[in-house]
């Protein structure tokens, strides 16, 4: 049975990588909890010894050798304690083997819900520690279940050999997408909590970092960092725009993420079910910054108010429904990306 328990001991961590010692500290906690349960009188001097050279495991109560006992939970007579070590002696501690096979049922029950908790713990440990190193990156999922009633989206998502089920809430999914069970899906970690019920990955396809990662794995300059993405400004499923910036003259960092006849972003695009990216320029020139961030309007002139947060941009009086887009979204977009109010003006009623 000892030979059979380290096989078993040895086959939980080769297929779920929980530690052996790890494994070993909840069977020791396991057993001496069994057995307090049932003597709880000499609890305090119970030891578990597993040798994992002689692949055994047993349990001993530390008892001193007296000539007359009082206390037999602590104490063994000099005869009883010859019988198990010849050289025992009056003062000695010995240690009296105990039949594990004794446990009550409730005790040998409390120890193996010990032993299942702790492989429980074990794995959402490595769990959170998986998925938690992979916060604020994309991973793969497969969506296993559509809750008809408030849609929210279930997704099994992977990383290495360990797997966790994730909810893809509605507010987190992009509005124009439909997803249905069996659809492959990349999703962006948002954060990784740990909670009573385990490892929880909070995951969504809105947010502006899940554009960033897309755009690092389609673009090599962005990857090395040659080129750098200054700001992103979201609204999922419609729009993105995203300021770019190149560390080396020569490099044009538009033209890297457009790629070449435009096959980079139009991968993106794909993915995130045509939706429209604007790439643009990023300048520490605020005007310029401003101005290229109201694309594709053409812009007459940027003028920075007082308060150093907001400004003026006046543009052709035919450029004035593309520069605020439809519903405010271009002008909208603009100000979330660049960080200042933008009040914008027709050249008409400008001057």
């Amino acid at each position: 049975m000892n030979a059979e328990f380290f096989d078993a001991i040895e086959e939980i961590e080769r297929e779920k990588g929980i530690p052996r010692q790890y494994m070993f500290d909840k069977i020791n906690q396991a057993m001496l909890t069994a057995f307090k349960r049932d003597n709880p009188e000499c609890a305090e001097n119970a030891e578990v010894i597993l040798d994992e050279e002689k692949r055994t495991i047993a349990m001993v109560v530390h008892k001193t050798v007296v000539e007359e006992v009082e206390d037999p939970n602590t104490e063994i007579d000099l005869a009883a304690a010859k019988k198990i070590t010849r050289r025992a002696a009056v003062g000695d501690i010995v240690n009296v083997p105990v039949e594990t096979k004794k446990f009550g049922r409730i005790a040998a029950q409390s120890a193996k819900q010990v032993i299942i908790q702790g492989i429980r713990e074990a794995e959402r440990g490595i769990i959170y520690d998986e998925f938690n190193s992979k916060e604020h990156e994309i991973l793969t999922g497969i969506v296993t279940r559509v809750e008809p009633r408030n849609g929210n989206v279930y997704i099994r998502i992977s990383s290495n050999s360990e797997f966790t089920e994730a909810m893809l809430t509605t507010n987190e999914q992009v509005p124009t997408e439909e997803l249905y069970e069996g659809d492959r899906i990349k999703v962006y970690i948002v954060e990784v909590r740990n909670s009573t019920k385990g490892p929880q990955v909070l995951i969504s396809r809105t947010h502006p970092g899940l554009v960033k990662r897309l755009f690092e794995l389609e673009v090599p300059e962005i990857y090395d960092g040659t080129v750098e993405i200054r700001s992103i400004a979201r609204e999922a499923g419609n729009r993105t725009k995203m300021a770019v910036y190149s560390n080396e003259p020569d490099v044009d960092p538009i033209g890297a993420c457009v790629g070449p006849k435009g096959g980079r972003v139009a991968s993106i695009v794909d993915e995130l079910g045509g939706e429209k990216i604007d790439i643009i320029k990023y300048s520490d020139d605020p005007e310029e910054y401003i101005a290229a961030a109201l694309s594709p309007s053409e812009v007459i002139s940027v003028t920075m108010m007082e308060d150093g947060r907001s400004c003026r941009v006046v543009v052709p009086d035919s450029q004035l429904s593309l520069a605020i887009g439809k519903e405010g979204q271009n002008a909208r977009l603009a100000a979330k990306l660049t960080g200042y109010k933008i009040d914008i003006k027709p050249e008409s009623e400008a001057y």
